[in-house]
Formats: structure tokens, C-alpha cells, sequence
């Protein structure tokens, strides 16, 4: 066997060892039970999609954007859809576990899908990490609601409330800590919220000289999830259709309800800020829509993958696609849109039209949204391992197969630990966008790799094909249209190039990367599609705050932004504290941006 780093599979090998169901590279059984159809598929997608997105960071990207944001879902969607049709095309071919690692490694080889394998594992792990600690915000304040609830109705003792220096990470009490300890050297009385802080560090116990914090309930679900992924794919399946069940049941009702509190006048002016306003909130609103892509790890689990993985993937992107843009319309239509700059604008909306007994619900929804989140990463996870395992770029270990449980037990127990662990101390500031800069990466190979696959003959019958339109003079046409809207960006980012700015440097590489394509296309008659799936998921790629890909590298250090204490909820929740509340009106944030 050739040892070139740019070594290709073949879709057809790959084809036929999934029929006879051979563990590639180590020549035992793979033993995955096939029993996901496409319904199970799309509530894996459904329950990847819906979550923190519709619960919290909606409220933020409506701030900024208005009532304009459902249009933001809608171009996100399109892009987003792009890509969904180009992982339909490959899952449709290449029907095993994998997802873009293993499309990547039958497009462009060895190296790249070993490049791209470990960006999923950045998406995955770091990505996994941020929804626990979410987790354990919305858990918190339901526990914190449900205290409050029967100590109103007769019970005063009763308190299910969790010690505070178990509920969050030490960077975070810290900085919290300082913010009020500032407060006192000039002179300022406490808010609630500070004085809330100060007791919480006052009270934490000391180890060394050092006062510990840990984000228990973050830990312990990922345990749990951990647990349920080992025991086997049926029961995931189970727990994910009835946690996607309850919650899009609770969306729906909250559509509904919300209808009937629309006050019209809320939509106008319908993008306050402009366009500039509405794309501030790219980066929040694409990271709710990354988790289609988990569908594809599940292909060796598909009773009829190349049926049923592209619809399952279409399929719930249309619907949250759907229910998002609705949330929105209501949203923006129940409250001012800048009064939205909260972490739980479903729950805030209702209690301003005074229907405050929803909030309950939704807190309740929001728990049961993010377990589902984490499930179907957890599950995603290491079925890529497995699959970068046989391919001899991960020890054997990761890719067996537990005998009973018919699960990838080794990758499995590993994910839980590399996720878990870290959901104990670390903040999770920065780390939405490093989870989009990771999967956006693998949108723009997964896209590009189509155009690499040999076309077929007329006489294929496969369940799915892309449509192919040729794109020789449609993308240079919007190339040239590009190049002429942005040639003002384009002066300044060559003026700018001895100045370290990495974000016009990053905007260059873009526009020769669509100038490329555009020649390529019009050369080779590239299907337009792919390309459009390529170039705008390397737009929102190079969008993202440049400083975040460098963010990881000083992580641990700090400093840390002012706005990560920015957000605001009311003085009810529990969580912790907005420092830079006005002293009328103190407010609580979890401790996730």
C-alpha cells in the first residue's frame, strides 16, 4: 500500500465493506446495529439544532439585528444548506461512519481528512463542553424557580439550591470576585448581584490557599450522556425522539401563544441597524444550526443509509430553519427588539405580557433542548474516532466495538472524559466560535470535495443526486459582482497588510479563493452548488472574529473581555452576576456567554 500523505480510499471498496459490514483496516466484524430510519434521523437533527440557539443567544442576535434577525436564519439556512446537499451527495456514496473526516479522506487524501478529523474533534469536544456548562446554567435556574415556587406556596424550608461554589468555574468567580472587591475600593454600595458574588467566594472552601469552584451539574450530565451513548445506538435513539418530542411541542405552544401577544408596530423599524446590525449576529445564530452534520456519524447505524441520511439531513434543517424564523417574528413582535439583550428572551417576553407561569415551562424546555444537544455530540463523536481508528491514524483501541452493547465503548468512554472534565473548570467564553471556526472548515472541505468525485452515469439509481447546474458563467458573473460591491474593503485590506491585521488578511485570502473558483469554474464547468456551498461558508468562516483564532492560545490567561459579564436577565434567575448591571436593577448571567 502506497504510504503517500495524499492517498485516497476508493468509494467503491468503502461501498462494499459497508455491505459486508468488514472493520476496515482490522478485518473483524464492525457489529453497529442498524436500526435508525429516516425519522430517527431527523429528530437527531432536530435535537442537534434546537437548542441554546432558540433559548438564549435568539435574544442577543435580536438586539442587535431586530425583527431584520429572521432574515439572518433564512441566509444562514441557504448557506447552511449548501453544505447539507453536499453531505447528502457523499452520504448517498459513501454510506459509513465518519462524516467529513471520511468524505474528506475518498476527495483529497490521507493528510487532509487527518487535518479535518481533528477539526471535528474541535467541533465536537470543545463544542460539547460549552453546551454542558449551558446545561448547567438552565439547570440551575430551574432549580433556583422551583425553590422560589414552594417557598411562595407554603413550604419556606424547602430549598433544592446547589452551594454556588459548585456551580461554576473558577476563572469565573473569580473575575466576579474582583468586580466586587473594585466596587468596594471606590467607596459603592453592593448590588444583590455583586454582594451575591463576594458570598459565594467568601463561602467557598479553601484547598491550599486556594478557593475551589467546580461546575458539578456540567460534569455530571456529561456522565450521564456518557452512560446512555455506551449502552447502545437504541437507546439513544429512544432518548433523543422523546426529548425532541417535548421541546419542539413546547416551541410550538410558545409560537402559538406568543401569536396572540404580537403587537405589529414591534416589526417596524424591521432592521434598525441595517444589514451591518443583522450580520452582528452571524456568528450566534450559524452556531445553532451546526449539529446537521452529526447525522452523518451515524451512517453505519442507517437501515438504508444512502436513502435515508439526505433526507434526514434536509429534513430538519427545513423544519428548525422554520420554527426559528417564527421565534424570531414573535419575539421581536411581543417586546421592543432592544429590550432582548437577555440570556432567556422566551421566558423574559411572556413575563413582560404577563404570562410569567411560561417561563417555567420553558426553563423546563431549555434543560431538556440542551441534554438532547449534548446527547447527539456525544454520540457523534466517537464514531468519527472509530472511523480514523481503522484507518490506522488513531490506535486500534478506538474502534472496537463493545460485543453486547454493539457501541464503540473505548472512543465512547474516551469522549466522555475529554468533555467532562474540562466542563469543571473551564469558562466558555470564546468558545461558540471556535466551535463554528472548526466546523465551518469542514463545510467548506466537505463542499469542495463534491466537485472532486467523479460524476456518474445517467443510469445510477441512487435515492439522491445533487443537481448539478453548471456554474462556468454564473459564478464568475458573481465573482465580478463581489469584487466590484467590495473593492472599497479590498483597498483598505491591501493598505492595511503591514499592520498585523489579521481579519483583512484573512478577507484577501478570500477574495483570491473566489477568484480561484471562478476561474476553475468557468474551466471546468464546476457544479454550482459545491461552489456556493465553498464560498460561503469560507465568507462566515473569515467573519468570525479574527482574534478568536487565536483565542485558544492565550486562553487559560486571560485577560478576559468586559462584555463577557454583558448579558442580562432578570433579577430572578440564578446564575451569576451581571457586574455591569445598573445598581436598580441587578442581574444574574450563567456562566456562559
Amino acid at each position: 500500500m502506497s504510504t503517500s500523505l495524499f492517498r485516497k480510499k476508493s468509494i467503491d471498496k468503502i461501498v462494499k465493506e459497508a455491505e459486508e459490514g468488514i472493520n476496515d483496516g482490522h478485518g473483524g466484524v464492525s457489529g453497529l446495529k442498524k436500526i435508525l430510519n429516516v425519522r430517527d434521523l431527523t429528530f437527531m437533527g432536530i435535537a442537534a439544532v434546537v437548542g441554546a440557539g432558540v433559548f438564549s443567544t435568539i435574544g442577543s442576535a435580536a438586539f442587535n439585528g431586530g425583527p431584520g434577525i429572521s432574515l439572518l436564519f433564512v441566509i444562514t439556512a441557504i448557506t447552511c444548506g449548501f453544505a447539507a446537499l453536499c453531505y447528502a451527495e457523499f452520504a448517498s456514496r459513501v454510506p459509513i461512519a465518519g462524516s467529513a473526516y471520511t468524505y474528506a479522506y475518498v476527495s483529497f487524501g490521507e493528510l487532509i481528512a487527518w487535518i479535518i478529523g481533528w477539526a471535528l474533534i474541535l467541533e465536537y469536544a470543545i463544542g460539547n463542553i460549552v453546551v454542558a456548562i449551558s446545561w448547567s446554567g438552565y439547570f440551575n435556574n430551574l432549580l433556583e424557580g422551583a425553590t422560589r415556587w414552594f417557598q411562595a406556596n407554603g413550604f419556606p424550608n424547602f430549598d433544592i439550591t446547589l452551594p454556588a461554589w459548585l456551580t461554576v468555574d473558577p476563572g469565573t468567580a473569580n473575575a466576579a470576585y474582583n468586580l466586587s472587591q473594585a466596587a468596594l475600593d471606590k467607596g459603592e454600595t453592593l448590588t444583590p448581584s455583586l454582594q451575591f458574588a463576594r458570598n459565594a467566594w467568601e463561602q467557598a472552601p479553601v484547598v491550599n490557599g486556594s478557593r475551589i469552584f467546580i461546575n458539578l451539574p456540567a460534569f455530571l450530565i456529561v456522565c450521564l450522556i456518557t452512560c446512555i451513548t455506551y449502552v447502545g445506538i437504541r437507546e439513544s435513539k429512544k432518548s433523543t425522539n422523546a426529548m425532541v418530542v417535548f421541546k419542539i411541542a413546547v416551541i410550538i405552544f410558545v409560537i402559538i401563544l406568543g401569536a396572540f401577544s404580537v403587537n405589529p408596530h414591534n416589526w417596524s423599524p424591521f432592521m434598525p441597524n441595517g444589514i451591518e446590525g443583522v450580520l452582528k449576529g452571524v456568528s450566534a445564530v450559524f452556531y445553532a444550526y451546526i449539529g446537521f452534520d452529526a447525522i452523518s456519524t451515524t451512517a453505519e447505524e442507517c437501515k438504508n443509509p444512502q436513502r435515508d441520511l439526505p433526507r434526514g439531513m434536509i429534513y430538519s434543517l427545513l423544519i428548525c430553519t422554520v420554527l426559528y424564523i417564527l421565534i424570531a417574528l414573535v419575539l421581536t413582535g411581543m417586546v421592543n427588539f432592544s429590550e432582548l439583550n437577555v440570556t432567556d428572551p422566551l421566558a423574559f417576553v411572556f413575563e413582560r405580557v404577563g404570562k410569567e407561569w411560561i417561563g417555567y415551562l420553558v426553563s423546563i424546555s431549555a434543560v431538556v433542548a440542551t441534554t438532547s444537544v449534548l446527547l447527539v455530540f456525544q454520540l457523534g463523536q466517537p464514531r468519527i474516532w472509530m472511523s480514523m481508528s481503522r484507518d490506522g491514524l488513531l490506535p486500534k483501541a478506538f474502534s472496537r466495538v463493545h460485543k453486547k452493547y454493539h457501541t464503540p465503548y473505548f472512543s465512547t468512554i474516551v469522549t466522555g472524559v475529554i468533555v467532562a472534565v474540562p466542563s469543571l473548570f473551564m469558562q466558555s467564553s470564546l468558545m461558540s466560535d471556535l466551535t463554528s471556526i472548526g466546523t465551518l472548515f469542514a463545510f467548506v472541505l466537505v463542499s469542495a470535495g463534491v466537485l472532486m468525485l467523479p460524476r456518474l452515469g445517467g443510469g445510477d439509481q441512487r435515492s439522491f443526486r445533487l443537481p448539478y447546474v453548471n456554474g462556468k458563467i454564473i459564478v464568475p458573473v458573481l465573482c465580478a459582482i463581489f469584487l466590484v460591491l467590495s473593492r472599497g474593503r479590498i483597498q483598505g485590506a491591501i493598505e492595511k497588510l503591514g499592520s498585523d491585521s489579521l481579519q483583512e488578511i484573512l478577507f484577501l485570502v478570500y477574495v483570491v479563493l473566489a477568484i480561484v473558483m471562478a476561474v476553475l469554474s468557468f474551466l471546468k464547468n464546476f457544479s454550482l452548488i459545491p461552489v456556493l456551498g465553498v464560498l460561503s461558508c469560507a465568507y462566515l468562516l473569515i467573519e468570525i472574529n479574527s482574534s478568536h483564532f487565536l483565542g485558544l492560545l492565550f486562553y487559560l490567561d486571560g485577560p478576559w473581555p468586559d462584555d463577557l459579564f454583558s448579558l442580562r436577565i432578570p433579577e430572578k434567575q440564578i446564575g451569576w452576576p451581571s457586574l455591569l448591571a445598573p445598581a436598580d436593577k441587578s442581574c444574574r448571567i450563567f456562566a456562559v456567554k
